[in-house]
């Protein structure tokens, strides 16, 4: 980390506008969801060796706040590079919707949200959950979330993307850390599901019994998904605001980690340029 000053240069125009990281902090120790491997960051030159800095990365690409492409879960669907880039940039709202230990984001909750959601907007939830967001049961195995309610609500709304300060675009019990995919048939944590057993005296499958159905809903309709959204999401929960986080144009990719930013314009004079020539 540099510890010299330095001086950003802004355009007239950009001097005006407010930005804020919807991004979690990347890089060495970033918590893994639970079946996947850390992140590698080596140093292949050095300043102290060669006076220049280069550095290799190995990573799942689902990893920190990242970007869901509908090939993700659904077959035949458009990867990475096949997505328009206008689904990665618009306005649209980031709404409270507080939850607890598993509980389930509906319709309801989705529908009295204010700022209203409107068809063509972004849209990210704040639970409060990415408060806990780390290398801890709390955040992976007890995470409220979204099911195929929300999803399918989603869907018909017309929404362009949709985001979560969550593990994932689903409930954790409708991931394969419950008893479904990769998981089955006890779940990558089954201590978990033994414990929601346990506390609601109900079956994981009786209450989450289709796999990433919130998944399947929105991504099936082109809907973008955004996972482990936090940073500044406090500061601009409520508000409707601009939006801009684009993915590398990666031939093939099921997902990419992202910057997520929310853009705000105090005065409204921020104008993005016509293209004109001269």
């Amino acid at each position: 980390m540099s510890n010299t000053p330095f001086t950003w240069p802004l355009g007239p125009n950009e001097q005006g506008l407010e930005f804020y990281d919807l991004s979690h902090p990347w890089g060495h120790g970033t918590p893994c969801w639970p079946y996947f491997e850390d992140v590698k960051i080596e140093r292949l030159h050095s300043m102290s060796k060669s006076r220049v800095l280069t550095q290799r990365i190995t990573t799942v690409m689902h990893s920190g706040t990242h970007i869901d492409a509908p090939g993700h879960v659904v077959e035949n669907t458009p990867l990475l590079d096949e997505i328009p880039l206008s689904s990665f940039f618009g306005t649209g709202v980031v709404v409270s919707i507080p939850k607890k230990k598993w509980e389930v984001v509906t319709a309801a909750d989705l529908e009295a949200a204010t700022p209203e959601i409107r068809p063509g907007d972004i849209v990210i939830v704040n639970t409060g959950w990415h408060h806990t967001y780390g290398d801890n049961s709390d955040y992976y195995a007890y995470s409220p979330g979204f099911y195929k309610e929300a999803g399918e609500w989603f869907a018909a709304k017309g929404v362009k993307a949709v985001g979560t300060d969550t593990q994932a675009l689903d409930h954790p019990l409708a991931t394969a850390i419950g008893p479904h995919g990769p998981g089955a048939p006890n779940g990558l944590l089954p201590w978990a599901c033994e414990e929601y057993e346990a506390e609601t005296g109900r079956k994981v499958l009786d209450d989450f019994p289709e796999w990433e159905p919130c998944h399947r809903a929105i991504l099936s309709k082109g809907i973008i998904g955004f996972e482990n959204v936090g940073g500044d999401l406090d500061k601009v929960t409520g508000k409707r605001v601009t939006f801009a986080a684009f993915p590398w144009r990666w031939t093939g990719g099921d997902g990419c980690i992202v910057r997520l930013v929310a853009i705000v314009d105090p005065t409204g004079a921020y104008r993005i340029e016509k293209g004109e020539r001269g």
